[in-house]
């Protein structure tokens, strides 16, 4: 019965990744029908040239503040909504839309508020004197700038899934601790965010693998790298931008899957020890 299943998942998913594997040891031009074997060329080449450094650099920096920014900003927001407060459903509503919007739509109207001539918020600046940054001609800014998008796009998933998390606590552990008279800080710190470890590792991993595959938004909003070039956008220049070289792309591509393999061991190895499922 399960057949159809895996050999589906065989053939469109584990197939394509052995492919990829096979297309990193070539180089080779998209579309062109010669290719010549190269073995790990490709790979030296990438961790020896002057782009390594930078395009891991970004990835690092990018992976880190979105996942850090998205769990931190989701939590306070989850803990917010948990209070019984007016108009609490349509807080929860407004926080997850943005999650489910379209990364290009949301690219757009984030890159029209921080253009630097026309945008909303150079506008704003200079009704009080101020000039704007140049968030999309630094390159330090502009990997800021997409990171406040995609952390303001995702968090909404992050407090939805905290706030599932909060309101699944048993409730006489806290009434408990609230009558040993145990203030409401000592009791998120000591109690509730201990409980919800299982939760916080949950939103580790996917928060993780979603961050490191990040493509629409620093498509839309830098469409040439500029400083936001992280593994898998370098991965896209190469085999469709300028340089076309698919091979080159596919070792790039090899490399993120390593590392997403390995992190996500990691994780399962040593964060899972920390875990408290009951």
């Amino acid at each position: 019965m399960a057949l159809p299943n895996l050999v589906l998942i065989a053939f469109f998913t584990y197939r394509p990744l052995f492919v990829n594997m096979y297309y990193s040891t070539l180089d080779w031009t998209l579309g062109s029908m010669d290719a010549t074997v190269v073995g790990l060329g490709n790979y030296i080449e990438f961790f020896t040239s002057g782009d390594a450094p930078a395009v891991l650099g970004a990835t690092a920096i990018f992976t880190a503040a979105t996942v850090g920014g998205s769990m931190v900003l989701g939590l306070l927001v989850a803990v917010a909504l948990n209070q019984k407060v007016p108009g609490r459903t349509i807080a929860r509503s407004a926080v997850f839309a943005p999650y489910v919007l379209s990364g290009v739509g949301v690219g757009m109207v984030w890159l029209f508020i921080f253009d630097p001539v026309y945008g909303a918020l150079a506008w704003m600046l200079r009704g009080v004197g101020l000039a704007s940054p140049q968030w999309i001609n630094n390159p330090n800014l502009a990997l800021a700038m997409v990171i406040i998008v995609y952390v303001w796009k995702n968090l909404g998933y992050c407090a939805v899934v905290y706030l599932a998390g909060l309101q699944s606590m048993p409730r006489d552990v806290l009434e408990a601790a609230a009558l040993d008279g145990a203030g409401a800080l000592r009791r998120f710190w000591f109690i509730s965010f201990p409980l919800l470890s299982p939760t916080t590792f949950f939103l580790l991993i996917t928060t993780l693998l979603s961050s490191l595959q990040a493509f629409d938004i620093i498509k839309i909003m830098a469409p040439t790298g500029n400083g936001t070039g992280t593994l898998i956008f370098e991965s896209y220049l190469q085999a469709f931008g300028a340089y076309n070289r698919a091979g080159y792309s596919a070792a790039i591509s090899v490399v993120l899957f390593v590392l997403l393999l390995v992190m996500t061991g990691l994780q399962l190895r040593f964060v899972e020890r920390k875990v408290h499922y009951a």
